[in-house]
């Protein structure tokens, strides 16, 4: 299979906060399985092609952590943004490398921060999305099969999941943007919705003809970019130009314009791990129904998640649906049906002047 993966590294995680923060964001550390979600999706790449196919895009800030945690990876497949634009720069940037390198490979793009149980099945869709990419010359989104009403996940409306065009891949007829639950509950009784995972293949020619239809300012600046690739100046073209790219994804900038898309259906036990509340379903809880991940006691408490990383002993009484996250220096209680608006939260610190809070740990002063 004549491909490369692109992992995407360089998000903030900013719903797994306090545990995750902008010095540190949550694809760099352990939030569930065996090693952090970073070394989580490498291994996954791994299943697919070897140490030499194998990119990741990160920012400036965290060109450290990446060689820290994935100390195999070959120093010149390491990209580093100069500034985080979205993910169709990020992309844009990965498909002029892989242009000047092997102009004829599929490009497999894969976010850092995903959980994904079964990574036989994962590695299936995958060369089956690859398969459908070479064939079709378009552009190819992996679509998971929904399980629930989820108002957190854009969709794919693809028709009758049932019935197969291509392969396993069925041609998509639109995107949609989060539902509100009424809407999310029609998706799912219809059969004809996918969840969006923002994983996706194509050939390296299909992704740049799109950016250049699709996005033309961003092809345009990313034009000098792309010559520099293999010379001395590359970093100093790189830093002068990438951020003055226009800030867009992928999906609102391409993939609900184009007309040639395909969704690869995937059943393999997939999570973004958008919030805190998702680790309900990729982690055990007990039989009161709570989460803990570090020293806790438990009373009469039910519905709970509590992850506590400090050392301290986290004892609760009488809580249900709550979250309590305690680091060495911020402990967050919470409604845990709330955990999708944790963003109102970091808001506010910035508007009291916290933000050193959302940076970084920080050591307790004095009160």
């Amino acid at each position: 299979m004549r491909c490369s993966v692109v992992i995407m590294a360089g998000g903030s995680g900013e719903r797994f906060w306090p545990y995750s923060r902008k010095e540190k964001p949550k694809q760099f550390l352990p939030v569930a399985g065996e090693g952090t979600l970073l070394q989580q999706a490498v291994r996954r790449a791994r299943l697919l092609v070897p140490w030499s196919n194998i990119y990741i895009v990160t920012g400036c800030q965290y060109l450290g952590l990446v060689r820290e945690q994935v100390p195999d990876l070959p120093p010149e497949n390491l990209l580093v943004e100069p500034v985080g634009r979205d993910t169709a720069p990020c992309i844009a940037l990965a498909a002029s490398l892989l242009k000047a390198r092997d102009p004829g490979t599929v490009m497999v793009v894969l976010p850092s921060d995903h959980m994904i149980l079964d990574e036989k099945r994962f590695a299936e869709a995958i060369r089956d999305a690859v398969a459908v990419a070479k064939e079709t010359k378009g552009l190819v989104t992996i679509g998971i099969r929904p399980t629930r009403p989820e108002t957190g996940y854009g969709y794919i409306h693809v028709g009758p999941i049932s019935r197969v065009e291509m392969g396993r891949a069925l041609r998509v007829r639109k995107f949609t943007e989060k539902p509100d639950l009424e809407t999310a509950m029609a998706f799912l009784a219809s059969g004809e919705y996918l969840w969006n995972s923002g994983m996706f293949v194509w050939e390296v020619r299909a992704i740049q003809d799109a950016l250049e239809r699709y996005l033309p300012e961003l092809a345009c600046g990313m034009r000098p970019i792309a010559e520099a690739v293999g010379t001395a100046s590359f970093d100093a073209v790189l830093a002068g130009h990438f951020p003055r790219l226009p800030r867009i994804s992928i999906d609102y900038g391409v993939m609900e314009k184009a007309d040639n898309v395909w969704a690869v259906p995937g059943d393999f036990g997939w999570d973004d791990l958008g919030t805190w509340t998702a680790l309900e379903r990729v982690a055990g809880k007990d039989a009161d129904g709570n989460l803990v991940q570090g020293q806790a006691v438990l009373v009469d408490t039910r519905e709970t998640i509590i992850r506590s990383d400090s050392g301290k002993l986290v004892v609760t009484f009488g809580l249900k649906d709550t979250l309590v996250v305690e680091t060495p220096d911020v402990l967050l209680v919470a409604d845990k049906k709330r955990a999708q608006d944790l963003k109102a939260v970091l808001n506010e610190l910035r508007r009291q002047g916290l933000d050193r809070f959302l940076q970084r740990l920080t050591t307790p002063g004095p009160w």
